[in-house]
């Protein structure tokens, strides 16, 4: 015999599913129109030919879209060319506007004027156990649609082009199911708003996201208007280090980062940086962690006057750098 509390309970569930599932399929409704299938082209010997798929977002009515640098990867010097599908069936040409590998960014342009604009969001206000909709591409099945959470914030996923690598910062982590195709297309929160570009696929059960975020929109500012991001180059490699206890009054008990190895010919090495340096300071803002150092190396610095505070044999010594502009397939 069921209970009025029993039917009372059942009703709130039913309710509560209905809610979870108006949500979710708001979302899609919302967003499929600007989520792009991508059909990859490069150029071959009597023409073109396939060479890869992904997904991609729309960024403005008159056809720039973002997807990640790696769906459009292509040899040095080639910039592959492809066709994007909508959801009102239309296919489209597009050319890469910029790519950067380092933050896994890319920016299309498609030939249209009358494309539907994602809304994009803030990654930085999500919080672990948000609800989060994937809408992308994978193996080929356009539209489709996946639901999970917030897993995890804050991870770091390691990018490289050529002999330069980079971590990318507050890397979002979800349970959204991912597979291959959605590299480049939307993770959006509950009220429709992009908040972060689809990346890899980590594991079973386990997807990464490239944040929408202040950081990754001054990338993607910097791809529409230039088609490249400036960085500015150090020349170290270096690891976190606890700071000696008498450092400590001075800079606080945070870790700083010690200088593993300097570049020859590099900013650092003509600035005087030596191994076993422990960088506590750039530019008169506190150093914690290599992630530190990468935030200051935005390309304002190219040619600037940078310094550098150390501890040298139980002493803070403070040099000045002048970073170069990092080439890609420099280390």
């Amino acid at each position: 015999m069921t209970t009025m509390d029993e039917h009372g309970v059942e009703a709130r569930e039913r309710e509560a599913l209905d809610a979870y599932s108006r949500t979710i399929v708001d979302v899609a409704e919302r967003l499929a129109p600007s989520v792009a299938n991508l059909r990859i082209m490069r150029r071959v010997r009597g023409g073109l030919a396939p060479a890869g798929a992904g997904s991609a977002v729309v960024l403005t009515p008159d056809g720039f879209l973002l997807t990640s640098a790696h769906v459009v990867a292509g040899r040095p010097g080639v910039r592959p060319t492809g066709r994007a599908s909508f959801t009102d069936g239309r296919e489209i040409g597009f050319e890469v506007v910029g790519s950067d590998p380092l933050c896994d960014l890319a920016v299309l342009r498609a030939h249209a004027d009358d494309l539907v604009a994602a809304e994009l969001g803030d990654a930085e206000r999500l919080r672990v156990g948000q609800l989060v909709v994937a809408i992308g591409n994978p193996n080929g099945f356009a539209g489709s649609v996946t639901a999970g959470v917030v897993s995890a914030l804050g991870r770091s996923l390691p990018a490289r082009s050529g002999r330069a690598t980079r971590m990318i910062d507050n890397v979002i982590q979800t349970d959204a199911a991912l597979n291959p195709g959605n590299s480049g297309g939307a993770l959006v929160d509950s009220a429709g708003r992009v908040v972060g570009i689809n990346t890899a696929v980590a594991g079973v059960g386990l997807g990464l996201a490239v944040p929408i975020d202040a950081a990754t929109r001054r990338v993607i500012g910097a791809l529409m208007t230039d088609g490249r991001v400036r960085r500015a180059y150090l020349g170290i490699a270096g690891g976190p280090r606890p700071l000696p206890p008498g450092a400590r009054r001075e800079w606080g008990d945070a870790p700083g980062v010690e200088v593993v190895e300097v570049s020859p010919q590099s900013p650092a090495e003509r600035a005087g940086l030596r191994a076993e340096d422990l960088i506590v300071a750039l530019g008169g803002t506190r150093i914690t962690g290599v992630a530190d150092v990468q935030r200051e190396m935005v390309g304002e610095r190219i040619g600037a006057r940078l310094e550098v505070a150390v501890l040298r044999d139980g002493q803070t010594v403070r040099l000045v750098a002048v970073p170069d502009e990092l080439v890609t397939g420099r280390g």
